[in-house]
């Protein structure tokens, strides 16, 4: 078994593996495994597989053990830290990736919590202390996106990390000044990852990392940029500013039409060339045109050279 990470070491920029699709919307072995080889000996600090843009919600059992093993094999064989979503609308059924994902020896786990009804507070510690059983000795890290019906807030995650010291981390939207204010009691408890494209000014407030969509659209900008972050926080805020602008001009309308995370970091793949992903996303939800790629292509180009490299 490999050495479980604790919240300290959980740091830095992790890509995400998107599914390549057949026309049959089928996942294409043979261009998962090149993407997967691309992101694992790239010089991002790990790999991850099933969190919402990943499109975990629409996999069979068998689709998400093939991805677990394309991904486990890859990053074993580079010795690539590597986690794995076990996430799933449904208690049960999350608690069976659970056990599946722990025989892998991954890094850590990513759960979110059950997702139909809204819990409570001893709801969310009575599932999160079952999950924590099931993958020991492999840590947890909680993905609370901003549509989930229970919202985890500074008080109740405070709890989750003393009463389940198993979960090293969790995976949140943008916060603002006072809610990472709040967070400084729980440093060296749990690590605090926020959006890519708000990494830099996130890691000045007390984050730890990001689940990048820069990653998406380049892994090996997305890891030059976090460098930069270290030695050139200025360099690398405007880096940030201009990552907002081009956000505005090309992924903010395709946001605004309705298109999800899965689409968005999709087509940023598709924007950065380093993949062949494709833009399509598995029925009944759509994907961008391939028609929008070049016009952003150009613009990234222009506005983000230090980013979109290969």
């Amino acid at each position: 078994m490999a050495t479980p990470m604790s919240a300290s070491e959980l740091r830095g920029v992790w890509g995400t593996v998107l599914l390549p699709l057949d026309p049959d919307d089928g996942i294409d072995p043979g261009r998962l495994r090149a993407e997967v080889d691309f992101l694992t000996r790239s010089d991002l600090h790990g790999v991850y597989a099933h969190g919402t843009a990943g499109e975990f919600h629409t996999l069979t059992e068998a689709e998400y053990d093939q991805v677990n093993a394309v991904l486990a094999t890859a990053s074993s064989a580079v010795g690539k830290p590597f986690q794995i979503g076990a996430s799933h609308p449904l208690a049960h059924a999350s608690l069976a990736r659970v056990r599946r994902a722990r025989d892998l020896e991954p890094a850590a786990i990513q759960v979110i919590l059950p997702d139909w009804i809204p819990l409570s507070e001893a709801e969310v510690l009575r599932f999160l202390d079952r999950v924590a059983q099931v993958a020991a000795p492999v840590p947890l890290v909680l993905y609370s996106p901003p549509h989930a019906k229970t919202q985890v807030g500074p008080d109740l995650l405070a709890r989750i990390v003393t009463e389940v010291p198993a979960v090293i981390g969790i995976k949140t939207l943008d916060r603002d000044d006072a809610w990472f204010a709040r967070m400084r009691s729980l440093a060296g408890r749990c690590a605090l990852f926020v959006p890519g494209h708000r990494l830099a000014s996130g890691l000045a407030r007390g984050a730890h990392g990001s689940y990048s969509n820069i990653a998406a659209l380049s892994p090996r900008g997305a890891a030059a940029w976090w460098r930069q972050m270290q030695t050139d926080p200025d360099g690398a805020a405007d880096v940030e500013r201009r990552i907002a602008e081009f956000f505005a001009a090309h992924v903010a309308p395709l946001a605004a039409r309705g298109l999800g995370d899965p689409a968005l970091d999709k087509f940023l793949a598709a924007v950065g060339g380093w993949a062949d992903v494709g833009t399509r996303v598995r029925w009944p939800w759509v994907g961008a045109e391939e028609s929008v790629v070049a016009p952003a292509r150009a613009d990234a180009w222009a506005l983000l050279p230090e980013l979109v490299i290969h």
